[in-house]
């Protein structure tokens, strides 16, 4: 077995950050739709729970934000003229496109695609997919910088495959990590990999939700383990349920985390509860290793309240010591059953022991917690050496990220602000910056 650390590369908040409430089957984030956000303030609360994590001797990286507005897609449904002409129409004519334009979504990096470590690939290099995101319109176009960044920094094909996304129709419809998690008994050992999925589009046996969408098809999560080369064996495919998606679980990480060979999960988290835990304690039986399930009954906590408080979309993080850290938002404490559940789950003693909290009141009002937040990339100290740029998280980096984002980002965006030409102007100047702090020259297409 090869020594491998888990990278988290957590989203930087872009300064476009805004509650355009764009994404219907995510509560919290519809809930907070059209009022002021906070895009310094947004960013310094991401960077502060970097530094905390890396402090303590996490691996811990980041992941830059994407260039905003999108005018290629203004212009692209015929708005046209100078810069300034384009957000001016588009503002009186088609205010909700021009929302999805400046969406603020790609801070949700657990999005941004689905990986798989050389220890589980046939061809022993780390496998990214890019996720087509294609349920939405403010997130259909993010595969592209997702694909430019992720071969910016892993651009080492001798270590590194990053494909290209999925075809963007509904049958492929992929969300990337939200929806995949790996379990193995150490971060460079064989791993299981396991898939959940909310529709089927070529089985109609599988169930789906009726009022929200289900955003990740079987389908694409099949083709994403081909791609990567994974062992049928050692991969496993589950259904989520459709109930919870309807009451807003609209991605299986905000019912469901794993790390190691510990499953945190909520009792209605999957079609089928009773076979995804025999699947998978076949699966880890195949590598040696035994799965751990940590289960929450919904008579402990409702499922509206693990949506409330983001329980569920928390990073698992393994300590040296071999129990977990779970990473939680202040939401979890300021909601009673989970912080009674919580703290009886930490007291018990089992492979959970400890609760590390972070203010992420900006990015949980636009609707993702901690996890989602992240990309967990499993590199050896050979695929880390073979990174490009500097995203590794130091003190220095968080001090220059720091200092860039007070001097580029405004404490406050209101849906009006949207068609300012100077918003549009600062954002394109704080990415050239950040193409130099970050050694990732031509990272943005700026033109």
């Amino acid at each position: 077995m090869r020594t491998a650390r888990e990278y988290n590369f957590d989203g930087l908040v872009g300064p476009s950050h805004n509650y355009a409430g764009l994404s219907f089957g995510n509560v919290a984030s519809f809930s907070n739709v059209r009022s002021a956000s906070n895009p310094r303030q947004a960013a310094l609360q991401g960077l502060a729970k970097m530094r905390a994590l890396s402090a303590r001797g996490f691996a811990q990286a980041v992941m830059p934000p994407q260039a905003r507005p999108n005018l290629r897609l203004l212009r692209r449904i015929g708005f046209s003229g100078t810069d300034a002409d384009v957000l001016a129409k588009a503002m009186r004519e088609a205010p909700v496109i021009l929302a999805c334009a400046y969406s603020a979504a790609p801070m949700w990096t657990a999005n941004a695609a689905t990986v798989s470590p050389s220890s589980d690939t046939q061809d022993g290099r780390v496998h990214f997919t890019p996720a087509n995101l294609n349920n939405k319109l403010h997130r259909s176009e993010e595969y592209v910088q997702a694909t430019r960044t992720l071969r910016a920094v892993f651009g080492d094909s001798s270590r590194f495959v990053v494909h290209d996304a999925l075809p963007p129709v509904p049958a492929f419809g992929d969300e990337g990590a939200a929806n995949h998690t790996r379990f193995a008994a150490a971060h460079g050992a064989a791993g299981v990999e396991f898939f959940v999925y909310g529709r089927a589009e070529f089985d109609p046996s599988v169930p789906f939700p009726r009022k929200y969408p289900a955003r990740q098809t079987l389908e694409a999560s099949q083709a994403v383990a081909r791609l990567h080369g994974l062992d049928p064996a050692r991969t496993v495919f589950a259904s989520q349920n459709p109930d919870v998606i309807d009451q807003g679980v609209f991605h299986n990480d905000v019912i469901a985390v794993g790390n190691g060979n510990v499953l945190f999960y909520h009792e209605q988290a999957f079609a089928d509860e009773a076979g995804t835990l025999d699947a998978l304690r076949a699966a880890l039986d195949s590598v040696g290793s035994e799965l751990l399930p940590v289960r929450v009954a919904g008579g402990q906590v409702p499922v509206a309240d693990a949506v409330a408080s983001y329980l569920f979309n928390s990073q698992l993080l393994s300590k040296p010591d071999g129990r977990m850290a779970l990473v939680v938002p202040h939401e979890c404490r300021e909601n009673d059953a989970v912080a009674r559940y919580l703290a009886g789950m930490v007291a018990a003693g089992g492979p959970i022991n400890e609760l590390l909290e972070f203010d992420l009141r900006q990015s949980m009002r636009n609707g993702g917690g901690p996890a989602c937040l992240r990309l967990r990339v499993v590199l050896t100290e050979e695929e880390a050496a073979a990174m490009h740029g500097n995203v590794i998280m130091t003190e220095a980096l968080h001090a220059q990220l720091s200092g860039w984002v007070e001097k580029h980002y405004r404490d406050r965006i209101e849906p009006k602000d949207l068609a300012d030409p100077q918003l549009a102007l600062e954002c394109t100047t704080a990415l050239e910056e950040l193409e130099r702090i970050l050694g990732l020259p031509g990272l943005y297409d700026l033109s």
